[in-house]
């Protein structure tokens, strides 16, 4: 099911599979202009096709899919043909619910319960337009009898046009393996540095950064457009993905990603939990993240 909302500067489609972002625009001189990536024609739904979804209970890929909680072993079963580890949590492969509908809010909920995962869970998000600013709130809460690692974040598809600039803060970041599993971290350097604002590698990244500090800034000099990104202090480190016609045959350099996550990659692994917050049953974790679309200050002239 498609539910819209909108205002006299965005507008919004959210479809319950997935409790994904299908569509998201601004409303420049009568037309419509993709703030996430658009997705294709027809009717179906998918996440993989949308212009964001949702990270729950937790984001990316868990190694071997198995964890330890208290030495306490845990299995997942993969849920990608394509992927031979557990990838992005359930809220993404699953169908919401409408809780709230009104012109400029929306609120989908999850129950989830067993499915492949030791998780049993509540989830809840929430869509909200106010003036040039969209606000994503996501919302957890273990109702297992075991307490287990969670976390949240998102997966935005942004357009790449090739003026696009990133401007990100971040510590470090890590390499990857033939799996897309974090393999050897580094200080940020080199085209991986959007500190200062640099444009988007045109090759295969799919790289996670550590210590971001929340703030972002997406530029399209071609639209006089920028979007600024504010996520809560929950979501402390970042992913950028950019894909490659050798791995995506119809691939164009057309969208990457930049993904809020609360975690690591592979964080159910990682020395002190990397990021991911122990719920016990009945405790909940919580986070939103802002994105305001503003007239870039670097650029004069008309939104294409």
């Amino acid at each position: 099911m498609d539910l819209a909302i909108s205002n006299d500067d965005l507008g919004l489609v959210v479809t319950t599979m997935g409790g994904s972002v299908w569509r998201f625009f601004a409303k420049r001189d009568g037309a419509e202009v993709p703030l996430f990536r658009a997705p294709p024609p027809g009717t179906s739904r998918t996440a993989l096709q949308a212009g964001c979804f949702p990270l729950v209970p937790f984001g990316n890929r868990v190694r071997d899919n198995r964890f330890e909680v208290d030495g306490t072993a845990y299995a997942l079963t993969p849920n990608m043909p394509w992927d031979r580890h557990y990838l992005h949590g359930d809220g993404w492969t699953s169908e919401w619910s409408v809780a709230a509908h009104e012109t400029t809010r929306l609120r989908l909920a999850l129950r989830h319960r067993d499915g492949g995962t030791p998780y049993s869970y509540d989830a809840e998000q929430s869509f909200t337009l106010e003036g040039a600013t969209m606000k994503l709130t996501l919302a957890v809460t273990n109702r297992g009898d075991t307490t287990l690692p969670f976390g949240l974040g998102w997966h935005p598809y942004f357009p790449l046009t090739p003026r696009t600039t990133l401007t990100a803060a971040s510590r470090s970041y890590w390499d990857e393996d033939e799996s897309w599993l974090p393999t050897v971290q580094h200080a940020t350097a080199g085209d991986l540095d959007f500190r200062a604002g640099a444009p988007l590698p045109r090759r295969w990244v799919n790289t996670a950064f550590e210590g971001w500090d929340g703030q972002a800034t997406i530029r399209w000099p071609e639209h006089d457009a920028e979007i600024a990104i504010d996520a809560d202090p929950l979501f402390g480190r970042s992913l950028v993905f950019v894909s490659d016609p050798a791995f995506d045959p119809g691939y164009r350099y057309d969208f990457f990603c930049f993904e809020p996550m609360s975690h690591s990659v592979d964080a159910h692994h990682a020395a002190e939990g990397g990021g991911l917050r122990r719920l016990a049953s009945g405790e909940s974790l919580e986070g939103g993240v802002r994105f305001t679309l503003r007239k870039s200050p670097h650029t004069t002239g008309r939104p294409g």
